[in-house]
């Protein structure tokens, strides 16, 4: 039963709930302020009914103090709502998020959370050293190591326990992870610090990744604010660092036809891929969650109705879109299509040569055996091609962008831009790409004055003369 106690203006609601294993009791308290002019009759009536509901959802679980442990709420938070609400990718990537965050401060209970301790974790984050993805440089060629030694890839692969994608990766010269690189010394039998040293350049973390971790944060506590585990979320009095705005790396015209070129001995997927992002603009998630149906050749449409993401631990999921604007049905140039029918032809070819083996997903883009792409593959894939053929310093995500700002810098409207990459809103268009923006609206003036005033002599008879001139008469302003 729920004791109510009355103090001043406001009345205490005390729940008993036994002991825990250490004998301490446990109690839930909440405070009700009746409203003014409330009669003392209708406040001892209203405050058991409110005593009541509260130990009915003591008694169910549902309510926790500022006594428990952030981090303790925390996994009731994930349990409860995150699994509930969240998409598997999301999900994934705040539980990543959440070691750094219990080292610092899961530990701390929820009432004795403040500002300082979240300024200080802040501030630790921005240190080297932080980073969890730390990479090390590979001192010597590593593909001339393995010929050296005369050992194939796919025997050091089984030996070293990496995969082969990562050890093709290494002898194209690109770092890896220092778990990798201490499994690679070992198989090799070399000191570690005679075969890797530490990348320097990214030992920090940045700050929009800080920025996601000040988000988690605040969006837990702000579910124990709701749950009248705390009164106020700490994170509201915290500003994180400031993330300073970096506009997107895209190709112009002439660097776009030189990278449709540069792509036309490459493998048929990477190609297809290549052209499908960069004349669509749609996300390297939703391509690789294509399939074969979705595309309709008669009325040269594309449809985006799912994507396909690689999860840790989980392997290759296939998601809903991003959003309910994500969903949509992409007009596609008639070039796109007959690369895409040829493309079709291509990949029919690759299945009737490993037969039984194939598993059809009907996906666009798979593996050897017919098994839906990583998209972390292509990825890769597209960082080794940017570098082999000299092009500018972009990433797959460069190709959307290319797309959006060739559209706009040739006069497109932003809503129809906005509508073919799947934004919310003309707005987040509007904020992405606000570089490319300004140029037409720098222009703008110029433009209405060639309209408005194509010939200035006479706007200049038109002020002198204190009217404007139509048919050879003068209109005099009243």
């Amino acid at each position: 039963m729920a004791t109510i106690k009355k103090r001043n203006d406001s009345y205490l609601i005390t729940v008993s709930l036994g002991a825990d294993y250490k004998g301490k009791k446990i109690r839930r308290y909440t405070t009700w302020e009746p409203p003014e002019n409330m009669s003392e009759k209708r406040q001892e009536k209203e405050v058991e009914r409110i005593a009541n509901e509260f130990e009915a959802k003591c008694r169910m679980g549902d309510v926790v103090d500022g006594n428990v442990r952030f981090c303790d709420f925390a996994d009731k938070w994930f349990k409860d709502c995150a699994e509930k609400q969240l998409r598997p990718y999301t999900l994934n990537h705040y539980r990543s998020l959440m070691p750094r965050i219990n080292q610092a401060i899961g530990h701390v209970k929820l009432k004795d959370l403040r500002p300082h301790h979240l300024v200080e974790f802040y501030n630790n984050l921005g240190e080297k050293g932080v980073r969890l993805d730390i990479k090390y440089r590979c001192l010597i060629d590593f593909n001339s190591l393995l010929t050296e030694k005369k050992i194939k890839k796919t025997t050091f692969a089984e030996k070293s326990k990496v995969s082969i994608s990562t050890l093709k990766s290494l002898c194209h010269g690109n770092n890896v992870s220092e778990e990798t690189a201490k499994k690679i010394s070992k198989a090799m039998k070399i000191d570690m610090n005679k075969l890797f040293e530490l990348n320097e350049g990214k030992t920090t973390l940045s700050g929009q990744t800080i920025q996601h971790h000040h988000r988690l944060i605040s969006t837990i506590l702000s579910t124990a604010v709701e749950w009248e585990a705390i009164s106020s979320n700490p994170c509201q009095r915290v500003k994180p660092p400031k993330v300073a705005p970096s506009a997107p790396r895209y190709l112009d015209e002439v660097e776009a036809v030189q990278l449709l070129a540069a792509i036309s001995h490459e493998e048929p997927k990477y190609r297809m891929i290549t052209t499908l992002l960069l004349l669509t603009g749609m996300r390297r998630g939703e391509a690789m969650g294509l399939e074969w149906k979705d595309i309709n050749f008669e009325q040269s449409v594309i449809n985006i109705v799912r994507t396909s993401q690689y999860i840790s631990g989980q392997g290759i999921i296939t998601d809903e879109t991003k959003n309910e604007s994500s969903k949509r049905a992409i007009k596609s140039p008639n070039s796109l299509l007959v690369d895409l029918r040829k493309y079709r032809l291509w990949q029919n070819e690759e299945r009737l040569k490993i037969g039984d083996q194939w598993e059809n997903h009907d996906r666009l883009f798979t593996q050897w055996n017919g098994k839906p792409m990583n998209p972390d593959t292509f990825s890769q894939w597209f960082h080794d091609f940017v570098e082999r053929k000299g092009l500018p310093d972009i990433v797959a995500h460069s190709l959307r962008h290319t797309n959006a700002t060739l559209q706009i810098a040739n006069g497109v409207p932003i809503t129809t831009v906005a509508g073919r990459l799947g934004h919310a809103t003309p707005a987040t268009t509007t904020k992405i790409y606000s570089h490319e923006i300004k140029s037409p609206d720098a222009a703008a003036p110029e433009v209405l004055e060639n309209i408005l005033t194509p010939n200035q002599s006479m706007a200049k008879s038109y002020f002198s003369a204190g009217g404007r001139q139509m048919d050879g008469k003068t209109h005099k302003m009243q």
